[in-house]
């Protein structure tokens, strides 16, 4: 692509495209059972979910159209934001399902920790650039992890796995600036030492900890179990679209963190495969426009959503096959949530508006 052109990243958009597709005929699928339960409206859930995503795809062109480093100058004010947002969730925030996470605006309802994410990139990012002279330099990198605590204590005291991403997408941008790699050796002692407290304040982290290892010895092990049930039943091919079982009550609000398992289940191992696929294609485009930004601040902005994408995916795959603990994480573009798709296609705009000018 010739520099200066407005020329977006093409695979990345029609990858995009597909996953968002695939994603609301999915969520169209899971959902029906408990749409229909809840609100007798099979298409409750997709149809808020296609609202959200008109949304998400008009402010993501809107967001690809403009020059990324005017965000450098509104990174600092997007951050302090993020603080107030979600020490507001902590006063006046909507308990759902015994987690406090949202905001609710009149018959809206908002999920701070999500607009977090995408705050905290472009904070990282500005910040990297600003200090990049000193990046080597132990007090640098120790500077900025330390600026990024305070919001991921805040959303870490109700929604932990959303507190590791944000740490991971810090260490990731970290890493990628710095040129010196033994200095994350003692990072990484220092966030082992800040999990194992952060995880030992709270009994019911420890508790999921007993669960992972023994789900069937436990009650709150049923949705786990169940899932894995889903999974295995899916064969190589699936049931078919919209005649999984284990969406019929068995695995508990299927269209949200455990929606994977129904994937598996309707779709088998080849269309689960086949998603997998649309998201390594989207991590590829991440790093390949990464590599070919024109500054260091399009580049950083670019790895953090490759690592956003990256470590979300992951720990959602891993939490439905009861790899690691339960923590309560989304599937990208996937599981119903109108915070998350909104927020994450403004994302993919950010990583738009530095692929253009490649």
């Amino acid at each position: 692509m010739r520099r200066g052109k407005v020329n977006y990243d093409y695979t990345l958009l029609v990858a995009l495209g597909l996953l968002i597709v695939m994603g609301l005929v999915i969520l169209g699928s899971t959902g029906a059972y408990n749409g229909e339960i809840k609100f007798h409206d099979s298409l409750y859930y997709l149809k808020k979910q296609i609202f959200a995503t008109a949304l998400g795809v008009a402010g993501m062109f809107i967001v690809a159209g403009m020059d990324y480093h005017l965000w450098r100058h509104v990174a600092l004010l997007g951050y302090v934001m993020a603080i107030i947002l979600s020490l507001a969730v902590m006063f006046v925030g909507e308990e759902y399902n015994g987690s406090k996470r949202w905001l609710s605006l009149g018959p809206l309802s908002f999920q701070p920790s999500e607009f977090a994410k995408v705050a905290v990139i472009l904070f990282l990012a500005a910040i990297i650039t600003k200090n990049v002279k000193d990046i080597g330099k132990m007090r640098t990198l120790i500077k900025i992890m330390v600026s990024i605590l305070p919001i991921v204590a805040l959303v870490g005291a109700s929604n932990l796995s959303t507190a590791i991403i944000i740490l991971g997408i810090g260490v990731v941008l970290v890493f990628i600036a710095s040129p010196k790699y033994g200095q994350f050796v003692v990072m990484g002692v220092m966030g082992i030492g800040f999990m194992t407290i952060f995880l030992a304040l709270e009994s019911y982290r420890l508790e999921r900890l007993e669960i992972w290892r023994n789900p069937e010895n436990f009650e709150k092990g049923y949705q786990t179990l169940q899932g894995l049930y889903a999974i295995g039943s899916g064969g190589l091919f699936g049931r078919g679209l919209g005649e999984s079982v284990q969406k019929l009550g068995f695995v508990p609000e299927a269209q949200n963190d455990m929606i994977f398992s129904i994937v598996c289940e309707e779709l088998g191992l080849f269309g689960a495969g086949f998603l997998l696929l649309l998201f390594l294609i989207l991590i590829w485009r991440f790093f390949v426009i990464a590599t070919h930004a024109r500054d260091l601040f399009g580049a950083l902005i670019a790895s953090g959503a490759m690592a956003h994408m990256m470590l979300q995916v992951i720990l959602n795959i891993a939490v439905v096959t009861n790899t690691i603990p339960n923590t309560g994480i989304t599937l990208p573009f996937v599981s119903y949530g109108g915070t998350s798709v909104m927020f994450l296609l403004i994302e993919m705009g950010l990583v738009l508006s530095v692929s253009k000018v490649i």
